[in-house]
């Protein structure tokens, strides 16, 4: 029987190597996409890991172009990458919408996404678990990407799946929309926290308080709800950081 194990390769330099040789070989992304994933990775280091790659921004707008998605909701925007990305997957025709909890953030996002002439994206400012409720869009979203803080993600898909009954009106997400959760597997602790993960220690040592915080523990609470909920179907994908991707039935 052929392992579904996704450990394909021996050493992380040919993993790295078959990386670089399958975004090449993928559509490539327009010049300023790219050129902004680079300003940001060189002007601020310190905070630049809370962007996609390049390469995970290909699998999105291919995730995008495939289900035709035309309205997009992202919550976390962070300085407005992914949703330079996502403006680009649906068109100058289609919109997209941002959540984000740092004023600094989403007025840095609003100003590159003008600089780009980007028009058909839009972020509201504060903390998404009080914002979210409160959207009531004329039209369904067609996919809906978290990537905001890992505690709220079971609380984002609550609040999701409650404002898309197949009965209300003004619903979040449509049928068949999708739900793209990125980080949740973060580094592969939320499955595997044992001393045979390196990761455990390099995070411990490097980022204390964030095992102080609850997120693995909501993590694998958000995957589980995520697996047992009968609207969705799910597909874990142990790629990037661990996407979760659900489409929601009804």
């Amino acid at each position: 029987m052929k392992s579904s194990v996704s450990v394909l390769y021996p050493n992380e330099s040919v993993s790295r190597n078959v990386t670089t040789y399958s975004e090449s070989r993928s559509t490539d992304l327009p010049a300023h996409i790219v050129a902004y994933h680079d300003h940001i990775d060189k002007t601020q280091p310190e905070t630049s890991i809370l962007m996609i790659s390049n390469f995970q921004a290909q699998n999105h707008i291919w995730i995008a172009k495939l289900i035709g998605a035309k309205r997009i909701l992202e919550i976390g925007v962070y300085v407005g990458y992914s949703g330079m990305v996502w403006s680009h997957a649906v068109g100058p025709e289609g919109t997209v919408t941002g959540l984000e909890f740092s004023a600094d953030y989403a007025k840095q996002a609003e100003e590159a996404w003008a600089a780009n002439g980007i028009k058909n994206a839009s972020v509201v400012v504060g903390d998404a678990l009080e914002t979210l409720p409160t959207l009531n869009p004329s039209e369904p979203y067609d996919l809906i990407f978290i990537d905001a803080q890992k505690s709220g993600y079971p609380s984002y898909l609550s609040t999701i799946l409650a404002s898309s009954q197949t009965s209300g009106k003004n619903r979040l997400l449509r049928a068949g929309g999708l739900i793209v959760a990125d980080n949740v597997l973060r580094r592969g602790i939320v499955a595997d926290d044992s001393d045979e993960n390196p990761w455990m220690e390099r995070e411990k040592s490097q980022r204390a308080a964030y095992w102080k915080s609850e997120d693995v523990d909501k993590l694998r609470e958000f995957n589980s709800a995520v697996h047992d909920e009968p609207r969705l179907d799910s597909w874990l994908m142990p790629l990037y950081d661990g996407v979760h991707l659900a489409r929601l039935v009804d």
